[in-house]
């Protein structure tokens, strides 16, 4: 969860605070100036109910903060409640970007051991702050989710060669924990991760899902006979609370950061009984692009982006649809939608986000780890 403060909202009272900053009233009362008191900054920590104050300049810069324990230390000092602020407070405080994931943030917060993280733009103007606390006690969905993660990755060999795919890392951390600390992110506590391939390295590294915030389970698949992307929906165990609400099914080598509550809503309100995840696709041509009628050259185009809508490997579906998957053999998830197409049977379609990275090929995780060109 994130306190935002998108800008043109009611101003903040001049007698405090500067009139120029405009921000929702729940961040402003955060909000303090480098010309404000101890006492101001104690009221405002109380105010906001998040131990820290934002220290504002009058164009909405972030220069500062103040944490309640740093009021108590320089009362302790000798200061009083009628001392300005400026010599306390703390000038190279952390701040992110609002793009920055979850995991990352959560990361953050653990290395530093702080509990808040402003957010901030290029311009350093403040536009959020992340609470621990809040990040932490996202609403529980009763829905579960399954992670299929039990591909070989042969095309993203080398990276492969003594890891499964959904195990290498980006930043640091395994894309699959990437997507089960999202999931979790968005309330969902009952995660099934389908795996076959290496599957002893990842279940010895998420275990029972306790220390992810979750409960995961596994779908072990026989290695000699793979059951594919919808097969492996067989292993579902048969009773569980989970099963009287649609079942998130997604691909175990993605990475976004797609809205869990949007998607399982606009599934439920479209009635439909499978909502397919859908993304933008863009591809720069490498050349020039001719146009050409009768052998005459009408139009040349250096370089176009092509985008095209493509299915995002993520997905929402009624249980009721399980009864449709074969008995055995291997059966994908895109030929579940074909059935349910085939049956003139509406399926529905939902934007993920732009947040979106299939990790198929070495150059798919080279660019996502910043990487481009080093190995070209």
């Amino acid at each position: 969860m994130v306190w935002q403060t998108p800008h043109g909202l009611a101003m903040l009272s001049p007698a405090r605070y500067s009139p120029l900053v405009s921000v929702q009233p729940q961040l402003s009362a955060l909000c303090v100036t480098s010309r404000s008191t101890l006492r101001e900054a104690i009221e405002a920590i109380e105010a906001g109910g998040a131990a820290i104050a934002l220290v504002l300049d009058e164009a909405e810069h972030l220069v500062g903060t103040l944490t309640d324990g740093d009021t108590r230390r320089a009362m302790l000092s000798g200061a009083t409640l009628e001392s300005p602020i400026v010599s306390y407070v703390t000038s190279d405080f952390i701040a992110v970007r609002p793009d920055l994931d979850r995991a990352a943030v959560l990361d953050l917060m653990q290395a530093r051991h702080i509990s808040q993280i402003p957010i901030t733009d290029g311009a350093r103007r403040l536009i959020g702050l992340h609470l621990l606390r809040d990040m932490m006690s996202v609403q529980e969905c009763p829905n579960a989710a399954v992670i299929m993660a039990g591909g070989r990755g042969t095309r993203l060999h080398p990276y492969t060669a003594t890891i499964p795919k959904p195990m290498v890392e980006v930043a640091h951390r395994p894309i699959l924990e990437r997507i089960v600390l999202h999931l979790v992110g968005g309330g969902i506590r009952t995660i099934f991760l389908a795996v076959n391939h290496m599957a002893d390295v990842i279940e010895g590294y998420f275990r029972d899902g306790a220390d992810f915030g979750c409960s995961i389970d596994y779908l072990r698949e026989d290695p000699a006979n793979p059951l594919g992307t919808a097969g492996a929906l067989r292993l579902l165990p048969e009773v569980g609370a989970w099963r009287a609400h649609p079942l998130i099914v997604m691909n175990g080598d993605l990475l976004t950061d797609f809205n869990v509550g949007e998607l399982l809503a606009a599934h439920g309100a479209a009635h439909a009984m499978l909502t397919v995840g859908i993304t933008d696709y863009a591809h720069q041509v490498p050349f020039g692009m001719v146009a050409l009628k009768d052998g005459r050259l009408l139009s040349l185009s250096e370089k176009p982006v092509v985008t095209w809508t493509v299915n995002a490997g993520i997905y929402a579906l009624d249980l009721a649809l399980m009864a449709r998957i074969p008995r055995s053999g291997d059966y994908l998830m895109t030929q579940l939608v074909d059935a349910c197409l085939a049956r003139g049977e509406y399926v529905h379609t939902h934007p993920v986000g732009t947040g979106w990275n299939d990790i198929g090929r070495p150059a798919d995780l080279r660019r996502v780890r910043g990487e481009e060109g080093l190995f070209e």
